[in-house]
């Protein structure tokens, strides 16, 4: 748990790094047009980079602090249900589904498992 939450830390620091520095090159990757005001993509990056800090601090005792990996996992699951409703009705281009690949579900299972021995532990402490 404590490898999975550094992981988890060093990703999300890096990538929102990556958008606040350079906010248009997801964009001109993926052959996107570019946002009429970055600044909000770059908020998105700050947010990214703060929840790395926060799972850097949970990984030092992943059962004490799991209310921040929990917030994590929510807002990897609530992610993609909000690209898919904003796919369908026509608000976004399939190429934003590549930050998903990375930002939410791959850390699904790392996250789930993590939640699972947490939710295991409390169980049994309150039988």
């Amino acid at each position: 748990m404590k490898t999975i939450l550094k992981l988890a830390a060093v990703y999300n620091i890096l990538w929102g790094a990556w958008v606040v520095l350079f906010p248009n090159h997801f964009f001109d990757l993926v052959g996107m047009q570019r946002l009429n005001l970055p600044m909000i993509w770059q908020g998105v990056g700050m947010i990214v980079g703060v929840y790395g800090i926060g799972y850097w601090l949970a990984s030092y005792n992943p059962m004490r602090h799991w209310p921040i990996v929990a917030v994590g996992f929510l807002g990897k699951i609530f992610g993609p249900i909000g690209f898919v409703g904003n796919y369908i009705e026509g608000i976004v281009p399939f190429e934003f589904f590549y930050t998903l690949i990375f930002n939410d579900l791959m850390w699904w299972i790392p996250f789930g498992y993590i939640m699972y021995h947490v939710h295991y532990s409390y169980r049994w402490k309150l039988t």
